[in-house]
């Protein structure tokens, strides 16, 4: 006969423990170090320390330019305003004459984002691709250009356009935008370099095998890029377009260099005007409370666009950067 054993409960109450410790640790530790219910805390409260890092600026844009007179002067009211008034922002965009500016900012954005993704894509993948007399030389050169800042080169860019293209006489105020729309034609202009740099990077990561076989077939060197490899470089061109339209959105050195005294300027400028009119306004009557406001409107008023157009790209934006390989 088998004999039995008694079952000591102390036994099965420490197994029963030491269970529940290892299922415990599962939770909040983890299999592994990044698993864990403590690690994913402690990188949602850092997270939310930089969202409101980031997120506390505009906060208190949003509120100061809706907040009445009441609320401006009232102690108590500090972020949360009582009520809603909208006459500051209907005054900020009256100032900046919105809508024209709007378009004018609006066409030299897109003009150069346009301009510079085709130019800087050919760049790109000429340095990718194909082998010419003193490659590596140019390519220090395209970095050079990337280190060496814009105000260097300004000085001569002015006495070229105003001297040789007589750029100040022009009547036309679109065509007076010229020195910033011509240099994206040639791959320059701003942060020009940095975009061939990232086609550059995309086009070394795509396999041979398809130029291979366009070559195969009788494809030039410029029908391979135009009708193979350039509809593959969707990642890219979506990266560079968001760069160069907010970077273009924002630039404010560019236009103040070539269209400083010009009726007609872009948002970026706007803020000259708006600075000019409580000048005047402090010079005759005195600072006023709704300074403060009209400035967050003008600032509202002017990164709504980058700021909508970035939210409806986001995803795509993302997945670009990702497959662009910035990230690497």
């Amino acid at each position: 006969m088998r004999s039995i054993v008694p079952i000591n409960r102390d036994t099965i109450t420490s197994f029963n423990y030491r269970k529940l410790l290892r299922r415990l640790r599962y939770i909040f530790i983890g299999k592994e170090v990044d698993s864990g219910l403590v690690f994913r805390l402690f990188m949602y409260v850092i997270l939310l320390d930089i969202s409101f890092i980031y997120l506390k600026p505009m906060i208190y844009m949003l509120t100061t330019m809706v907040k009445s007179f009441s609320d401006l002067t009232d102690p108590a009211v500090d972020v949360v305003p009582r009520s809603i008034y909208l006459g500051t922002l209907q005054g900020a965009w009256a100032t900046l004459k919105y809508p024209t500016s709007f378009v004018y900012s609006l066409s030299i954005a897109v003009l150069v984002a346009v301009l510079q993704i085709f130019s800087c894509a050919v760049a790109g993948y000429a340095f990718a691709r194909l082998e010419f007399p003193l490659k590596k030389f140019w390519y220090f050169c395209l970095l050079l250009v990337f280190i060496v800042p814009q105000q260097v080169i300004i000085l001569p860019e002015l006495l070229f356009y105003n001297k040789v293209l007589m750029i100040g006489q022009v009547p036309f105020p679109l065509l007076k935008t010229l020195p910033i729309i011509v240099p994206a034609l040639f791959g320059h202009g701003l942060r020009g370099a940095l975009f061939v740099i990232i086609f550059r990077q995309f086009f070394s990561t795509q396999p041979k095998e398809m130029e291979e076989a366009a070559k195969i077939d009788g494809a030039s060197v410029f029908r391979t890029f135009y009708r193979v490899m350039f509809p593959l470089a969707t990642p890219a061109i979506l990266v560079v377009f968001l760069f160069s339209f907010v970077w273009s959105w924002n630039d404010f050195y560019l236009p103040n260099m070539f269209l400083n005294g010009a009726k007609q300027v872009p948002l970026s400028m706007g803020m000259l005007s708006i600075e000019s009119y409580l000048s005047a306004q402090a010079a005759d009557t005195g600072p006023s409370v709704f300074d403060d406001p009209l400035r967050m409107s003008a600032s509202f008023l002017m990164i709504v666009p980058p700021l909508l157009l970035y939210i409806f790209a986001q995803r795509w934006f993302v997945e670009s950067v990702e497959r662009t390989g910035l990230v690497e």
